[in-house]
């Protein structure tokens, strides 16, 4: 089997978030209040795909705005043979 190169592509997931938040109506302080944080500057650096979420973050987002992490994520890389390989492994 030949190794498979994925990479989280941060500014594309940002804007991912960004139109996620707009689609279900949360403001940038929504989210601050739901992350339990004091200031939003952790959220801005997500949106303008400075920095990710850590995981516990990826996963209280997802909830919050109804969807799954892999729906937030922007991935680039051999995703295409990565889902082919799965499929196949599956009919098989």
């Amino acid at each position: 089997m030949e190794p498979m190169y994925l990479q989280i592509l941060q500014k594309e997931t940002g804007r991912q978030i960004k139109k996620l938040l707009v689609e279900n109506g949360y403001t940038v302080k929504d989210v601050q209040n739901a992350m339990g944080f004091e200031n939003p500057q952790a959220v801005y650096k997500w949106i303008s795909g400075r920095s990710l979420p850590s995981l516990d973050n990826f996963v209280i987002l997802s909830r919050l705005l109804h969807t799954s992490i892999e729906d937030i994520l922007v991935i680039d890389g051999d995703i295409v043979r990565l889902w082919g390989f799965s499929f196949k492994l599956l009919v098989q």
